[in-house]
């Protein structure tokens, strides 16, 4: 048996071990604090962890005590950062972040059309709140839109009150007489104006001059102006080259000049022809000339092949060229085939 002696010698030796140890320097802890920090601390000395502000922890012990043994307890104690509300969506626009942590900051921005009410940054405080209060995108709005001298507004539909947002649109119509330099529609931009407004002159035109062989009608009034109209015509067997009415253009000239062609007079008097896809008879179909931009087409002989061909001709002003190749057929020669009972080649 052991002796009660020796168990209290054996006690004492271990207590003398165990009696000169102190506790190293605690571990540190990201974004905490140690009180009282030292390095080197006795058996029954306490410390206390806090987070920084900012930071919390999770239901992990902040106070310890250095043991007899000089090794300080496991240490879980986590410092988290603070988590501001989610702000992570802008109507209208665009936030910009990594996290919503302490001490994060965040940044917004607008689309187009749209600006910022409110601060263009907020950072996460360390009560877990925002710094300011979160912006919203307001649309960007125009006022009533101005109206060109000597114009009236056609179209206008304010998308807000009496006021206009990004990409409303004002349509103008000048006074008679007058004539539109520039875009007839202006737009609200994303800057909160309008696009350049157009401009209303007052445009003349000179009298038409009367074309030869023909005549022109126009009103009877001093002056002419822009959008004016007159018409033209031609005497008989001549034709209207260009359009029967004519306008004053914005640039104070007309639209045409038209002129009066002759008809031209057919040295051929028996041949038949393609006219507009069909076969006619020339002495029939143009007794009385043809008329000034009409087209034939003539049958011709390919003696090699023994067959038949077109050429096309047309009156111009008076003058017309036969084709070469069109041999007018003698009706006392009744033996000779016409060209245009020849079959096609």
């Amino acid at each position: 048996m052991i002796s009660l002696g020796l168990i209290l010698f054996s006690s004492f030796l271990c207590h003398v071990a165990i009696a000169g140890r102190t506790c190293p320097k605690p571990d540190e802890v990201p974004f905490a604090t140690v009180v009282p920090l030292k390095s080197v601390y006795e058996p029954g000395d306490q410390i206390l962890y806090s987070c920084l502000p900012g930071y919390r922890s999770q239901l992990a012990t902040r106070r310890f005590t250095c043991p007899l043994t000089g090794i300080w307890p496991v240490n879980t104690l986590r410092c988290q950062p603070r988590v501001c509300p989610f702000a992570g969506i802008l109507e209208n626009g665009a936030v910009r972040y990594t996290t919503f942590e302490y001490p994060n900051t965040i940044s917004f921005a607008c689309n187009t059309g749209f600006y910022l009410n409110g601060t263009n940054s907020v950072k996460c405080t360390v009560e877990g709140r925002w710094s300011q209060e979160l912006p919203v995108c307001a649309p960007v709005t125009c006022p009533p839109p101005p109206v060109p001298n000597f114009a009236k507004l056609m179209v206008y539909k304010p998308s807000s009150g009496n006021s206009s947002v990004y990409r409303d649109t004002a349509g103008f119509e000048c006074l008679p007489n007058y004539a539109m330099f520039g875009n007839d529609t202006i737009t609200c931009t994303a800057h909160g104006n309008w696009t350049k407004l157009p401009e209303c002159r007052e445009v003349k035109c000179p009298f038409p001059s009367r074309p030869e062989n023909g005549f022109v009608n126009y009103p009877a009034k001093q002056t002419l102006y822009y959008k004016d109209k007159v018409i033209y015509g031609c005497h008989d067997t001549y034709v209207l080259d260009g359009p029967e009415e004519v306008e004053c253009s914005k640039l104070g000239n007309w639209s045409a000049q038209p002129s009066c062609k002759a008809s031209c007079k057919l040295s051929v008097k028996k041949a038949t022809v393609l006219y507009k896809g069909e076969r006619v008879k020339l002495q029939e179909q143009f007794k009385n000339g043809m008329l000034h931009g009409e087209k034939v087409s003539f049958f011709c002989k390919n003696k090699e092949k023994k067959c038949s061909y077109t050429e096309e001709t047309q009156c111009l002003d008076g003058t017309i060229e036969i084709p070469k190749c069109f041999k007018e057929h003698s009706s006392l020669a009744f033996w000779k085939t016409d060209a245009s009972d020849v079959q096609p080649c």
